[in-house]
């Protein structure tokens, strides 16, 4: 048995975890950051990198007191180090540092969209991933998969070979699919954050109604989102008064799901791959949930919402099968804002 400190400080939540084996959460304590961010409609870099330095080492010691360990219980701290905001991640990384010298605990670097995608390796409580695979407390997801990694930053396709082993199959060309969300939520005055918002306000809402593009990119596995959302304000200009924002909404996400589904789907044909993951904060979307696990000709992994956005718990999984493959990462190890799955 090995159980892991995990710590993430990407964008604006700060967290902190302790993982058993990869698979089982004993602590996932996260602070938000949203209602500071929401008064801006976005995330400040300098406000988070503050908010990040005051709140994480509380987190850090509500972690080890939810999990009921001490540090001498601790096997390794596993970091996040990129991608994500500068400041976010040194304030997450530095702290992880002096944990590992001052405790003499290995030290495991690890890449924010990896910790997406383990995600779907957790179990907390016997509560099972909301999955057509066994959870925590049965074998292991099969592999190779593909991972849709979408979020408000990244929006990846990327085929998983093995542990630690990915290659990137493609990727956004402009917006991400999470910030396509936050703009156009923007724009239809819905609030932030964006996926959320623009998901309730397009639950009473008719698709058909606004004829939306798709950017299929034939030849590729890429996407792409500006023209959708460059449609979206046409559209808003266009209709004045008469807009039914409830309609636009549902207009606007349905053309989202479509593009990831479908791409993901075919990808996984294509690949050979055992299974479909979803990963980030876009897979707590619940149409495109529904629309990959209706389609999909292989077993679909999707977490529970709770551990689709940014924590700690899906760090210290990744952390633990790095650290079981024997990856350590010394003292000068540094933060990486654009570091890429592969």
């Amino acid at each position: 048995m090995a159980r892991i400190l995990g710590i993430e400080t990407s964008c604006d939540e700060t967290a902190a975890a302790v993982v058993v084996d990869g698979r089982h959460i004993e602590a996932n304590v996260i602070a938000s950051q949203d209602d500071v961010h929401r008064k801006t409609g976005g995330v400040v870099p300098e406000t988070a990198s503050r908010l990040h330095l005051r709140h994480l080492v509380p987190v850090l010691e509500r972690a080890l007191d939810t999990a009921g360990r001490d540090w001498s219980e601790i096997d390794a701290v596993a970091v996040t180090h990129g991608p994500g905001l500068a400041g976010s991640l040194l304030v997450g990384l530095n702290t992880a540092k002096a944990v590992s010298y001052a405790r003499g605990l290995p030290l495991v670097g690890i890449n924010h969209l990896e910790g997406h995608v383990y995600a779907n390796w957790l179990d907390q409580d016997g509560a099972r991933p909301e999955a057509t695979i066994s959870g925590a407390d049965g074998p292991e997801p099969s592999l190779p998969l593909v991972a849709l990694i979408v979020s408000g930053g990244h929006t990846d396709l990327v085929s998983m070979e093995a542990h630690g082993a990915y290659r990137r199959l493609g990727r956004t060309l402009d917006d991400a699919a999470g910030e396509a969300f936050d703009k156009v939520a923007r724009m239809l005055g819905l609030g932030y954050p964006g996926g959320p918002a623009v998901q309730e306000a397009a639950a009473g809402g008719n698709p058909k109604r606004y004829a939306l593009p798709r950017a299929w990119l034939k030849g590729s596995w890429d996407f792409s989102f500006s023209g959708l959302k460059t449609a979206v304000l046409r559209t808003v200009r266009d209709a004045g008064d008469g807009l039914v924002v409830p309609d636009l909404a549902a207009a606007f996400q349905d053309a989202i799901v479509d593009v990831l589904a479908t791409k993901t789907i075919a990808a996984a044909r294509e690949h050979g791959a055992q299974a479909i993951a979803l990963a980030g904060g876009v897979a707590a979307n619940v149409p495109l949930r529904a629309r990959i696990a209706a389609l999909s000709p292989v077993p679909v992994l999707i977490p529970p919402i709770r551990l689709c956005t940014d924590n700690a718990a899906m760090i210290a999984a990744a952390g633990y099968f790095r650290w079981a493959a024997g990856e350590r990462s010394g003292l000068e190890l540094d933060v990486f804002p654009s570091l890429p799955i592969a």
